[in-house]
């Protein structure tokens, strides 16, 4: 395997870091003496109870009662109960400043014209205010409350007043439709839900009042609905719709009352993307995700007081949730709602530069979208304050990496992260202690006992295997709903190597690198291809394809054939481009020097554009249903559903093929 070193952080970056403070504290506090990643990660994964509790010190939780124990059992799994005996409340850590520092920038779509900002002290008065109205309301802990809204300052401030009484979360997006979100609603029964008169999308207005009294007509459970006057329309009719200035009417800024809870209380309600059935609803503990996003958060993604961070996300996708745990830290945070690439590629370079971002995250597509733009932001732009990019969604290759370090900026830690919203957070994640090398997360994340099996369970480097985790980690999910025995949630992460060994299966196919310690995410394993018995990662077959000129993006699948299975490659081509013989011959002839005969396809088939979620991840399970003759659900889960669309009317060329 070919190692590449793209970045190798400086002494300066080091001793500085979040991280390198965290080491001192462990050498001194748990008389260690730990000198590098290596030796930090392996005690985190054979102490896990001590390392959790150092986690729990370094980052100074606040708390009402103290735990009296760090785990029950470490062998309970799943099922394991953390820091027994502590009660805390998530929201007040995240008010825990209440200075005139910046805690939010607020941008939409150039066109908009839209910037705010808001301060630690103004969002603790509004937050107090709305705390105060929903407590009249008789929303108390354990109630649920669901939110409809677009990525604005609002939304963090409904989910901190709502929590900060002990109520449960789950909010999506305004780019999703009716339908998926009643799949997910339905499912929690909602006190409270939260929304906005309409929202602005790609150069439009997008008004919401049918989507919202269609939701409310079928959630029987909603006591009220707050409407926040995002888009400029006074007299939208709600049943139970009261806008959120005259909610809040009535109630001055005070002390906030928080209510304090056990540390597995319920605090986000996560649903998986629905894109093969109804989403799984995963019930998360507010202790878990809260020192989960800080490990990350401080020691991963070394943010601190003084930050600007942001995420291209929306309430939809759990980075959402993991960039609200940034207020812990003091930084401030900002939030674009809207296209990223509406005009064009340099509307999140502009804000980078204007708002003078120091962490900036996005998605695999997003990069590979600016690369098929011929975009150049380090030559057009000052990012002399970027000091980090943060890149997940689906698996960047190598060729992704070096354009950041080519086109970018050349001195920045990539930090290339993967886990899941079953999680709220990572497996593998980055660390400034590391070199990024082309293709590879730098690392597990610490506390995260990972491997890579092969299908008989045995772990295995330096070759494809099954992500798996084999200890407890407080983020995991307390329970699924309506699940009362577990079966759902065991089935979706426990069975497939039960009763051999008792291990979290994630459904990602990955490589450990041997000689790095990195790990190269090679794809979902429950899209796996295995013509002639052989199993083969989508992205093995992505990192060789996309790196040819004349493709924007692909998609691969099996399709069941004649007793075998036969691969089919759905290519987008760049502007110019035409799939002749030529062209195909040129594909086959890469991967098949590059990868194996194995790895190509038995059709090359062109189409105008490949499905991705809101998530940015691309749908293939959904085309291997289409080409296998299986439903496809959910679609309203898929940005661009007419290229499913697209597939399944030439699904007979297809198969006479």
């Amino acid at each position: 395997m070919e190692n590449k070193i793209l970045w190798e952080p400086r002494q300066e970056i080091i001793r500085n870091s979040n991280i390198y403070g965290y080491i001192k504290f462990l050498n001194e506090n748990y008389n260690k003496d730990f000198r590098n990643y290596k030796e930090l990660y392996e005690w985190s994964i054979t102490n896990i109870e001590n390392f959790w509790e150092s986690v729990w010190k370094f980052t100074g939780i606040i708390y009402a009662e103290n735990y009296k124990k760090v785990i029950d059992d470490i062998n309970k799994f799943p099922g394991a109960k953390w820091f027994l005996g502590s009660k805390l409340n998530f929201a007040q850590n995240m008010l825990r400043f209440r200075n005139d520092e910046k805690v939010i920038i607020f941008r939409g779509e150039p066109w908009t014209g839209i910037r705010k900002e808001i301060t630690y002290k103004e969002m603790y008065n509004i937050i107090s205010r709305l705390h105060s109205s929903l407590k009249n309301l008789g929303l108390r802990a354990g109630d649920r409350v669901a939110a409809y809204m677009p990525n604005i300052p609002e939304t963090p401030i409904s989910m901190l007043a709502s929590t900060s009484l002990g109520a449960t979360w789950s909010s999506v997006g305004t780019e999703l439709g009716p339908e998926v979100i009643l799949d997910r609603f339905s499912q929690i029964q909602p006190k409270v839900l939260f929304t906005v008169d309409s929202y602005y999308y790609k150069g439009k207005k997008f008004d919401l009042t049918e989507n919202i009294n269609r939701i409310v007509n079928e959630l029987k459970s909603l006591r009220k609905v707050i409407i926040y006057n995002y888009g400029g329309n006074e007299n939208i009719k709600i049943d139970k719709g009261e806008y959120f200035d005259d909610f809040i009417n009535g109630f001055n800024p005070r002390e906030i009352e928080f209510e304090y809870l056990p540390f597995d209380h319920p605090l986000y309600i996560m649903f998986s993307s629905g894109t093969t059935g109804k989403p799984k609803s995963m019930v998360q503990s507010a202790g878990g995700v809260l020192i989960n996003h800080l490990k990350e958060l401080i020691l991963h993604t070394d943010l601190k007081k003084g930050d600007v961070i942001t995420y291209i996300t929306s309430p939809s996708w759990m980075m959402w949730n993991w960039l609200m745990s940034s207020f812990f830290t003091g930084a401030t945070v900002f939030l674009f709602d809207g296209n990223p690439l509406h005009p064009d590629w340099k509307t999140m370079w502009e804000y980078i530069e204007r708002e003078k971002i120091t962490i900036f995250g996005c998605s695999a597509s997003y990069i590979y979208s600016l690369k098929n733009m011929n975009a150049k932001p380090g030559e057009l732009f000052n990012l002399t304050n970027l000091r980090e990019m943060s890149q997940t969604g689906s698996a960047l290759s190598p060729e992704g990496f070096e354009w950041v370090y080519k086109n970018i900026k050349k001195d920045l830690h990539f930090n290339s992260i993967s886990g899941g919203t079953d999680i709220n957070g990572c497996f593998g994640i980055g660390s400034v202690l590391l070199p990024v090398y082309a293709g590879e997360i730098q690392s597990p994340g610490l506390g995260m006992k990972i491997k890579s099996y092969d299908e008989e369970g045995n772990p295995v480097y330096d070759r494809l295997g099954e992500l798996v985790c084999e200890a407890p980690a407080p983020s995991m999910p307390l329970y699924f709903l309506n699940d009362p025995d577990n079966k759902k949630y065991f089935e979706s992460y426990f069975s497939y190597y039960y009763p051999k060994k008792i291990v979290w299966r994630h459904g990602d196919f990955v490589i450990f690198d041997s000689k790095t310690g990195g790990i190269i995410f090679m794809g979902r394993s429950d899209a796996t291809l295995k013509p002639s018995g052989v199993r083969i990662g989508t992205a093995e077959i992505y990192n060789i394809v996309e790196k040819l000129p004349e493709i924007a993006d692909s998609a691969v699948v099996g399709q069941n054939w004649k007793g075998d299975q036969r691969i089919i490659l759905f290519v987008k081509l760049n502007k110019g481009y035409v799939l002749n013989d030529e062209l195909k011959n040129k594909i086959k002839n890469e991967l098949r020097k590059n990868a194996s005969p194995r790895h190509v396809p038995d059709l090359i088939i062109e189409v105008p554009d490949i499905p991705y979620t809101f998530n940015q991840k691309k749908v293939e399970i959904a085309i291997s249903n289409i080409v296998n003759g299986k439903p496809v659900t959910n679609r309203e889960t898929i940005i661009n559903p007419e290229s499913l669309e697209y597939i399944e009317k030439i699904l007979p060329i297809i198969n006479s093929s």
